[in-house]
């Protein structure tokens, strides 16, 4: 009985899960900006079977890797091109997906209440449900994490119980592949887990060298493929080495204001900064207004901007010049404030991302903390941060718990799982802008910690 009452259970929340995210189907913001870019990228391999962006002639570009421009492909071509409406759908499902085995993976690792709590968990999180509806590579990017994992457990408990079978370390490779395919920044993932698959096969007695690193081997091959392959086209169109995205996004030909990026991290902490200064940068006016007043150490440093400002937005592109004077401005920042541009204001951006609600897309305000101007706005995303920090919260309780317990004797899942995470918020302090969508990837760990603690509160209940 109780086994069909969980049967229920995870079909309820599956459905509510679903109506979640048709609710912000609904509302969902209009196709724009990557979304755009993704489409013309994939538009142009089914049309012309070349990997660029549309021009006079189409232009050969590695700005982006391939992955989440062959599945827009694939949708175009079973239903037909610039069906964008059919991609959300198939994105919905494959968050679904997700959520039903974040649930397996759940009760895997801690019994059957905390498999029904990840479903709960994961179906209802509106940050991850939101990303579900828009045209960006984050809901395959959370499916591969999850696949990964669920992948990384099967693996380890057969090799464990002496079985050797290959398609388990097969689906393992392939998810760590397509996550890498997908963001540049998830070879991450790979980061995290190849490792502990190293050490769970050194560690087996009875076999040799070679058959106890071959599961670790094979992986890290069905990685190295793919971009071997995207690193040797790279090089036949643009004579340059690059196995991944650049870091800036540009192509090889593209200038990259450096001197500006450099003056805007000496003061940038939230995503607002990044929607009204970042982005805008090299192609729409700028407001010196949008700059906080962390940006000025000087009144002669504020009149600097200031004159700068209004240069630039007299013709709206970025010049050597301009950056040159942004560098300026940035030296004698950093040389004044080095420990706050090195490590208080990295930290600064990270903690934003992982505690802003994650609904930048939608047409919430960026300025949420305004309350004034919108007051009904800004109460929904007060009620959303709190949700979030209800989530991290579970989390931790629940890391703290798994911990105390030993880790259930999954020690080497739990390496992986945390391992990806630290290395992740490593990533996210080198970054230049606030983002919150780029902790969207660590939400399955923190789905299934929060699981952890959901379940004990329940049966101690």
């Amino acid at each position: 009985m109780e086994k069909r009452r969980a049967g229920y259970g995870w079909w309820t929340a599956l459905v509510a899960g679903a109506l979640l995210r048709m609710i912000f189907f609904h509302i969902r913001p209009t196709v724009a900006g990557d979304a755009l870019m993704y489409g013309d990228l994939a538009h142009n391999m089914v049309a012309h079977h070349v990997y660029g962006f549309s021009a006079t002639l189409i232009q050969p570009t590695l700005i982006r890797l391939p992955g989440y421009p062959l599945f827009l492909a694939a949708c175009f071509a079973v239903f037909g091109v610039g069906n964008y409406g059919a991609v959300v759908v198939v994105q919905m499902l494959v968050d679904l997906a997700a959520c039903a085995l974040l649930g397996i993976l759940a009760e895997r690792l801690a019994g059957r209440r905390a498999g029904l709590a990840a479903v709960w968990l994961a179906a209802l999180c509106p940050f991850t449900a939101n990303y579900s509806v828009v045209v960006l590579a984050e809901t395959l990017s959370v499916f591969c994490v999850v696949v990964a994992l669920v992948a990384l457990e099967r693996w380890e408990t057969r090799w464990r119980a002496g079985e050797r079978r290959w398609r388990w370390v097969v689906l393992l490779g392939c998810a760590l592949s397509s996550a890498v395919l997908l963001r540049p920044d998830e070879g991450i993932l790979a980061a995290a887990i190849l490792p502990v698959m190293l050490w769970v096969g050194l560690r087996r007695r009875g076999l040799g060298v070679g058959r106890r690193v071959a599961p670790a081997a094979v992986a890290t091959l069905l990685v190295a493929l793919p971009l071997s392959l995207w690193a040797v086209r790279n090089w036949r169109v643009f004579h340059v080495f690059q196995p991944l995205a650049p870091r800036y996004a540009n192509d090889p030909d593209e200038a990259v204001p450096l001197g500006f990026q450099r003056w805007f991290r000496t003061w940038a902490v939230d995503y607002k900064a990044t929607y009204d200064i970042y982005w805008n940068y090299d192609d729409t006016r700028m407001r010196v207004e949008d700059v906080p007043g962390r940006a000025f150490d000087t009144e002669d440093q504020r009149e600097q901007t200031r004159e700068l400002f209004e240069r630039y937005n007299k013709v709206v592109s970025a010049t050597p010049e301009f950056d040159a004077a942004f560098a300026q401005i940035a030296v004698e920042r950093i040389a004044d404030h080095t420990l706050r541009y090195y490590v208080v204001l990295p930290v600064a951006r990270e903690t934003d991302m992982w505690l802003r609600p994650r609904l930048e897309l939608t047409r919430m305000p960026v300025d949420w903390w305004a309350v004034r101007a919108h007051p009904g706005k800004s109460a929904e995303e007060i009620a959303y941060a709190l949700l979030n920090g209800v989530y991290l919260a579970l989390a931790v309780v629940g890391l703290v718990r798994w911990w105390r317990r030993g880790w259930d004797g999954r020690g080497a899942i739990a390496v992986a799982m945390l391992g990806f995470v630290a290395l992740r918020c490593v990533l996210l302090l080198t970054l230049d802008n606030s983002e919150p969508r780029y902790t969207l990837e660590c939400f399955p760990v923190v789905i299934l910690l929060g699981s952890f603690a959901v379940a004990k509160l329940r049966s101690e209940a």
